[in-house]
């Protein structure tokens, strides 16, 4: 054949191959019109965690025995643990309960290891600060729930019907022995 007939033809060819590609781009772009954006403006917007989300550990005094397995089990012995041990009712009493957030890694071994389910963690993780001795929790700051909890109306709902059943079981109970 003729060269530049040739030539014409490889420039057929490269053009269509080209336009399969440019063609192939379009597709791919246009498909991800349809998701939903990545970022968020972060101040303004908080991201959704899931359910297994390791944040701010809570803390309810009451229920401690101060066996102090949450401090055996973390891999840098971060709780402190503080308690004295009672003669007369032949118990262990917790005084004073603190963790540093600071330092802590979040692994979650100390709520999972607790005997008597007294720590569990929230979904509280905007524990910035401007002075790092203010990220040393006692066993006060420790039992606050984060704000979002407190604010979820849902929640709200099912502590307040809780507390309500338990106070109908209170004044049942208090009929049935007086009787």
């Amino acid at each position: 054949m003729f060269p530049m007939v040739t030539g014409f033809m490889n420039y057929g060819k490269q053009t269509i191959r080209a336009a399969r590609y440019i063609g192939q781009s379009f597709i791919i772009t246009l498909s991800h019109t349809n998701r939903l954006p990545v970022t968020i403006q972060y101040p303004y917007e908080k991201s959704i965690t899931s359910e297994r989300f390791r944040g701010r550990i809570h803390f309810e005094f009451d229920k401690c025995i101060a066996c102090e397995v949450c401090v055996r089990v973390c891999p840098i012995d971060l709780p402190i643990v503080d308690w004295k041990f009672e003669k007369d009712i032949k118990k262990k009493q917790l005084l004073h309960y603190s963790i540093d957030f600071g330092v802590c890694i979040f692994c979650g071994n100390c709520v999972e290891y607790c005997p008597t389910n007294c720590l569990s963690m929230t979904e509280e993780y905007e524990l910035s600060t401007y002075d790092r001795h203010e990220l040393n929790y006692n066993q006060i700051s420790l039992s606050r729930l984060p704000m979002s909890i407190i604010g979820d109306y849902t929640i709200q709902t099912i502590m307040d019907s809780t507390t309500q059943m338990k106070k109908e079981k209170s004044l049942s109970s208090r009929t049935i022995t007086n009787s």
